[in-house]
């Protein structure tokens, strides 16, 4: 049985030369391909792939919206990040977007075959270069906690507030601070602030370090009945 695939990326050459060496191997079949964002939703709507190959920045909707938006409407739908971005916070993006794969385009063919038959069996797939920086982040992470003897060194969620509790879930969720301001109608500015506050609470410096913290020691899930008023 043949895994079914859709191709978006806003490079017409890229997309041909994607599609010519996939349609090479006998158990993948390209349904349609795909200009943007907006377009990429429209044809995985009417095609429902298995996989659907998804280029990081496209035009009208990015690569990460698009993944939210199809991990949301069809959940058994797999997802393939190609990009030139090696930023891990890019990739810890994309993970919490529901992105299985995370490949970039300089990737050999063999590789790209080797990803999408492995996402389409619902296991990850990240580009080997990149997976050590991910381990490290946590690695790292851990250190941090260790080098550090603050009192909110360890996770202590009922000093998180309401409010900060709701942003951190949204940062953990994936959305940009723009997408959490306009979420709940608060400026980008205010979200600024209350993410300061979680960075400090937390003993880490940045969004990256404050989603993993949270995920490795089930903030979200533990800390919102004792959260604190604003």
């Amino acid at each position: 049985m043949s895994i079914k695939l859709i191709i978006a990326d806003d490079h017409t050459l890229l997309r041909q030369g994607i599609r010519n060496v996939l349609e090479l191997e006998s158990d993948l079949e390209i349904l349609a391909e795909a200009c943007d964002g907006e377009d990429a939703i429209q044809k995985i709507g009417s095609y429902c792939p298995d996989v659907v190959l998804l280029d990081l920045n496209m035009p009208k909707m990015s690569g990460i919206e698009v993944a939210r938006w199809a991990k949301k409407n069809h959940p058994k739908i797999q997802i393939v990040i190609l990009t030139i971005h090696e930023d891990e916070n890019y990739m810890f993006e994309v993970i919490r977007a529901g992105a299985l794969g995370y490949l970039l385009k300089d990737v050999e063919p063999a590789m790209l075959v080797k990803a999408i038959q492995t996402v389409a069996a619902g296991q990850s797939f990240i580009y080997p270069t990149l997976t050590g920086r991910l381990v490290g982040e946590f690695t790292r992470l851990s250190d941090a906690e260790h080098q550090q003897h603050h009192r909110y060194l360890r996770p202590n969620p009922d000093r998180l507030t309401v409010r900060e509790m709701d942003i951190l879930k949204l940062l953990v969720g994936g959305l940009s601070n723009q997408e959490i301001a306009s979420r709940l109608y608060l400026s980008e500015k205010t979200i600024k602030n209350h993410l300061t506050s979680v960075f400090r609470k937390f003993g880490v410096s940045d969004r990256t370090q404050a989603a993993l913290y949270a995920l490795k020691h089930k903030v979200i899930d533990e800390g919102r009945e004792n959260a604190l008023s604003v």
